[in-house]
Order: C-alpha cells, then structure tokens, then sequence
C-alpha cells in the first residue's frame, strides 16, 4: 500500500524561501498613484506628429494648403513644418470625430437596447 502523505505536492513557487524584506516589497505604501493622464496625451501629440512629419515627407508635389482663411495660405515645399501641422490638424479632426461618433452611438445603443 502507497501512503499518500508522501505524494502530497507543495504548490508553492517561492517554497517560502523569500525574506520579509521580499515579502512586504509589494505591500501598499500609502502614497497615490501618479496619474499617468498627460502622460498618455503628450504621447499620442508626439507619436501623431511624428506621423504626419512623416506622411509630409513621403508627399513628392507641392500641395497649396490654407488654415481656417483663403488668406493665410502655404505652400509644402518652403513650409514644410507649416505643412506637417496642416496634417496633424486633419489626423486630430478625424481621430476626434470617429471619437465623437463612437461616443454618440454607444448612447444611442444604451438607449435603444434589443
């Protein structure tokens, strides 16, 4: 006949070899967490605005672009820092506006639920 105590598994991966230092590492401080929010946004403006410099880049005719008024225009070869803001102007409306639609019809869903 087997004993089965002598088949019992530890199922423990540390075993308890960790120290009480080890242990109270992942205890809670006290402190907030710091809010990672402008954090978040200042990476989406940088990581858009490097694509639009690049979308500018591979643009090989000049393109005449204006901003807000018929009056205030640039060309995309003598500006093209002018240029890569005109292109991430119209990524931030697109991006916003599928935002904004998203925002409008998840409401309309909760209200109209089948």
């Amino acid at each position: 006949m087997v004993d089965d105590e002598a088949k019992k598994v530890i199922w423990s991966l540390q075993n308890n070899k960790r120290t009480e230092e080890e242990r109270n590492a992942f205890k809670p401080t006290g402190k907030k967490p710091m809010n990672k929010n402008l954090v978040y946004i200042l990476s989406a403006l940088v990581i858009t605005f490097l694509m639009s410099f690049a979308l500018s880049l591979f643009s090989k005719e000049t393109t005449q672009f204006c901003f807000l008024i018929d009056t205030y225009c640039f060309n995309s070869t003598e500006n093209p820092i002018a240029y890569t803001f005109y292109i991430l102007m119209n990524l931030w409306i697109l991006i916003l506006g599928i935002a904004i639609a998203y925002l409008i019809g998840k409401k309309i869903g909760d209200r109209f639920k089948i």
